[in-house]
C-alpha cells in the first residue's frame, strides 16, 4: 500500500468513527436522560469487559492443546467474581483478574504445565 493510499484509507475510516462517537456525546451533553437510559448506558463497560473475558475463555486452542492451560483463565475468573461482588468496581475486577492470571500462569510455568 502506498503512503497516500494509507492516509486516504485512514481518513475515510477515522471521520465516520469520530462522527458516530462524538456527535452523540455533543448532542446529549446538556440533556437529562431518563433513568432507564442512564441505567442501560451504565451497563456498557461491564458488557464490554465480559465480552473480553468470554473471548479469552472460549479459545479452543487452549483447551485442545493442554487442558490445564485452559483452566488458568477459568481460575482467574473465580478470583474476579468475589472481587467484583465486593467492590462493584470494574477497575478492581480487571486488576484482580490480571494479577490472578499472571500468578497462575507463572505457577503453571514453574510446575511445568
Amino acid at each position: 500500500m502506498q503512503g497516500h493510499s494509507f492516509w486516504l484509507l485512514y481518513i475515510l475510516l477515522l471521520v465516520p468513527m469520530l462522527i458516530f462517537r462524538v456527535v452523540p456525546l455533543l448532542a446529549l451533553k446538556h440533556r437529562d436522560l431518563p433513568p432507564k437510559v442512564r441505567a442501560a448506558l451504565g451497563l456498557i463497560p461491564a458488557a464490554a469487559f465480559a465480552a473480553l473475558v468470554a473471548n479469552d475463555i472460549m479459545q479452543t486452542d487452549l483447551w485442545t492443546g493442554d487442558p490445564l492451560a485452559g483452566l488458568v483463565p477459568v481460575a482467574a475468573i473465580l478470583v474476579v467474581i468475589p472481587v467484583a461482588k465486593r467492590s462493584g468496581s470494574l477497575v478492581w475486577s480487571a486488576v484482580a483478574g490480571m494479577l490472578a492470571y499472571a500468578c497462575l500462569s507463572y505457577a503453571g510455568a514453574s510446575l511445568g504445565w
